[in-house]
């Protein structure tokens, strides 16, 4: 429910309006254990604002990015 909510807005939510927006109620607390899980799995990141983007393999537009984008050495 949590992962479907991520992969279907439009723009990155933050915590309270991904929790807010949710179908059913839970515990804010078990929320954010699915958050940490989802975090640890690398398949959410949080950007610069607290914003929570997904950034799993299924994600089209991130990985036209990827493609795109310059490969920095260092």
């Amino acid at each position: 429910m949590v992962e479907a909510a991520i992969k279907q807005s439009n723009t990155p939510p933050s915590k309270v309006q991904l929790w807010r927006s949710l179908p059913r109620r839970m515990m804010y607390q078990t929320f954010q254990s699915i958050l940490q899980y989802l975090e640890a799995s690398n398949k959410i990141i949080f950007d610069g604002r607290r914003r929570i983007v997904w950034v799993a393999v299924d994600n089209p537009k991130l990985e036209a990015l990827i493609r795109t984008g310059v490969r920095l050495r260092g």
